[in-house]
């Protein structure tokens, strides 16, 4: 039977959907307690192309992660993301109207005129085809007083505030809706890809300092830029790492699954992080005797193509003055996994980067600690933020390890289950 006090994620992308249980814990924090993963074909670009192979990858990934919780969970938050996402600054002005304070010809700011001013900054021509997806208040100004985080109870008589709205394809997002609802699941409410990872992969003082999260998808690469402790902006570039596996088939002359293992375990995209030239053997097409591939063939096919993708980045964010970014960048996304792929965006930015991976969250931590989780994870606590109106800090690093008695770890011998997606992946393209 469905239970509603748990929430689930749904990261649904060009090459994977992944699924992710979670419940409060006894110390309020949620708990992961279920995970489910599975190769994704339904999607191009981050949209969806086929419906019912959409809703047969979601289903498999959702049937995954309640067999390993024993719960039904119907309520999910599913992430959306693609080149059809846009985000633009808005700013809204209104006169504060609230209650007068001590009997003077003062007035406080009430939250009425909060969502007032907000309002007045959604009141933004766009096309018919297009809506508003979510509305981030980025900062208030008060008679002139500017950088205000919360102007409630204060006093003024002019509020403005300056908001970033995020909006998306109508028919984009309907399409997501009907296969969330085609696997017999409910939406609780459409949340931006980029800003779940963000919530899962980056520490405040980042945000503060100023960061771009790179989200290094299959179809897609999306960013999201914080100034100031909120997102500034966001971009998305429909070039993603499908594309570096599709000129690895082409120029090796090898079939796609052989292309992306070797992407996988022999790929990189700095000469550095590779060690020996060594020689990978790869079976022949159609009959043909297999062959050796020198991995520094193999670093000739990535890094221009990782070069162009993180070029056409840096294009964006030069935009938006990425210089100011005192935190410089973080790399999330599978394709993040891309031996060099940091080393090689230090290059390019001129900034420091890491990678991003989920941080602490009690529970699964052995299995979830990847770059390819971050957005499942941000969907998670995302969704128990906005069901409770409460931010739930992420655990400590002894609450992630500690034993659960009622879940045992599995033995160490067993797969874990992103090398599992990866079996599933090949054996899907056979």
């Amino acid at each position: 039977m469905a239970n509603d006090n748990f929430v689930l994620g749904l990261d649904i992308g060009t090459t994977k959907t992944c699924a992710m249980i979670g419940e409060p814990n006894e110390r309020g924090q949620v708990e992961i307690i279920g995970v489910g993963i599975c190769p994704s074909t339904g999607l191009r670009k981050g949209v969806v192309v086929n419906i019912e192979a959409t809703v047969q990858s979601i289903r498999n990934a959702v049937d995954a992660a309640e067999l390993m919780s024993g719960h039904e969970v119907r309520l999910c938050w599913p992430g959306i993301g693609g080149n059809h996402i846009e985000g633009i600054n808005s700013r809204g002005v209104v006169g504060v109207t609230g209650r007068n304070k001590d009997n003077k010809n003062l007035k406080e700011i009430a939250q009425s005129d909060i969502d007032r001013v907000i309002d007045a900054a959604k009141a933004v021509a766009i096309p018919m085809d297009r809506r508003i997806l979510q509305v981030i208040p980025q900062s208030f100004i008060v008679d002139d007083q500017k950088g205000i985080r919360d102007p409630l109870n204060m006093i003024g008589v002019r509020l403005e505030s300056e908001v970033h709205l995020i909006t998306c394809s109508v028919t984009s997002e309907q399409n997501l809706i009907k296969c969330v609802n085609g696997a017999k699941l409910v939406v609780n409410e459409v949340v931006l890809q980029t800003l779940a990872a963000g919530r899962s992969a980056l520490t405040p003082e980042e945000m503060e300092m100023g960061v771009a999260l790179i989200d290094l998808g299959g179809g897609t690469t999306d960013v999201l830029v914080y100034l100031d402790g909120v997102p500034f902006s966001n971009a998305s570039i429909p070039v993603g790492s499908t594309l570096i596996t599709s000129d690895i088939s082409k120029v090796k002359a090898v079939s796609y699954e052989i292309a992306e293992k070797l992407k996988i375990e022999d790929g990189c995209c700095w000469e550095g992080v590779m060690d020996t030239d060594t020689d990978i053997p790869v079976p022949g097409v159609g009959g043909r005797p297999p062959m050796l591939i020198p991995r520094s063939q193999i670093l000739a096919i990535i890094r221009p193509r990782m070069e162009e993708i993180f070029m056409m980045v840096k294009e964006k964010l030069d935009k938006i003055y990425y210089k100011s970014l005192g935190a410089g960048v973080v790399l999330t996304g599978g394709g993040a996994l891309l031996a060099g792929s940091a080393e090689l965006a230090a290059h390019i930015f001129k900034a420091p980067v890491r990678i991003g991976l989920p941080l602490p969250v009690a529970g699964l931590a052995s299995e979830y600690r990847s770059p390819i989780f971050s957005t499942a994870v941000g969907l998670l606590l995302l969704g128990f933020e906005r069901e409770q109106q409460v931010y739930i800090p992420a655990s400590s690093e002894s609450d992630v390890h500690a034993p659960r008695p009622a879940r045992e770890k599995k033995p160490s011998s067993e797969p874990s289950i992103i090398h599992k997606f990866f079996e599933w992946l090949g054996n899907d393209f056979v």
